[in-house]
Parts: structure tokens; C-alpha cells; sequence
């Protein structure tokens, strides 16, 4: 593994829900040679996995890509993830705003982005539908390598 890493993973975590396992993994890829990584912002999977990179930057020389659906993303979240979101993106290296406004699909053309861009997907997937499935399926067909992370 080597270059650019994409991220995906499901909005809505279990409680039990283990981000020290997380940290261990990204760890694990960086390690591997692994130095950019594109984050979509979304809530759940998405903020945790930053929040991760954003302390491995202290010891690694990483570079993080926000990669955002739309401007405004973030109104709609509880406000805990909305202020999580407001700390950690002016941490990223590089933002990159797939469309001003919002519109049915921009999400997904923002996984293809990401997915396109990248050399391997770490996904946390526990469904067989949703935008996380539709991301490793569509990273499946174009040949990238697929880490999963379970828990």
C-alpha cells in the first residue's frame, strides 16, 4: 500500500464503538506508507477517523484532504458533530468543496471523487446499502484495494 487513502464509513456508530482500535489501524496504514488521506466530513464514521489523523499528524508527516459534498454540510448535525466539525477542518491540509450548493447526488459524486483519487478505501461498512456500500462497491470496481475496519 503506498500514496492515497479515501475514507468511508457509516454515519451512525455503534455505542460501543471503539475509536482507540481506529487510531491503531490509521496508524497501521500510515506505517504502511500510506500519507494522504481524503475525509468526506461526514458525521460518525468520517469525524472520528479525522479526529484520529489530526492527533497522528503530531507524529507522522500526513496530509489530510476535506473533502466536502457541498458548502453547508455540516447545518444539519447534532450539535456536538457541528462543533467537532468546526474544530477540525481548519486542521486539514487542503479542502477541496465538490459543488456550492446542495443537490441530490452530490454525495455520491464526492465518494467517487475521493475513490478515484485514492490508491486504497478504508471502510467501516456493516450494511449492504447506503453510501458506504455504494463507495466500497464502486472502489471495488475501479480496482482499488479495500481495507476493512472492524470492530
Amino acid at each position: 500500500m503506498t500514496g492515497h487513502v479515501a475514507l468511508s464509513g457509516h454515519r451512525d456508530l455503534p455505542a460501543d464503538f471503539d475509536c482507540n482500535k481506529l487510531y491503531d489501524a490509521l496508524e497501521e496504514l500510515i506505517r504502511g506508507g500510506n500519507f494522504h488521506f481524503c475525509c468526506g466530513m461526514a458525521r460518525g464514521f468520517d469525524l472520528a477517523a479525522l479526529q484520529c489523523l489530526i492527533d497522528l499528524k503530531r507524529r507522522y508527516h500526513v496530509r489530510i484532504e476535506a473533502c466536502i459534498p457541498y458548502l453547508g454540510q455540516e447545518r444539519n448535525f447534532p450539535p456536538r458533530e457541528k462543533k467537532l466539525y468546526g474544530e477540525l477542518l481548519p486542521l486539514c491540509d487542503e479542502t477541496t468543496v465538490i459543488s456550492q450548493t446542495y443537490y441530490s447526488g452530490c454525495t455520491l459524486k464526492r465518494n467517487r471523487y475521493m475513490v478515484d483519487k485514492c490508491d486504497t478505501l478504508f471502510a467501516y461498512c456493516t450494511r449492504d446499502t447506503g453510501g458506504t456500500a455504494f463507495t466500497v462497491k464502486y472502489a471495488r470496481s475501479q480496482g482499488r484495494e479495500i481495507v476493512s475496519f472492524a470492530m
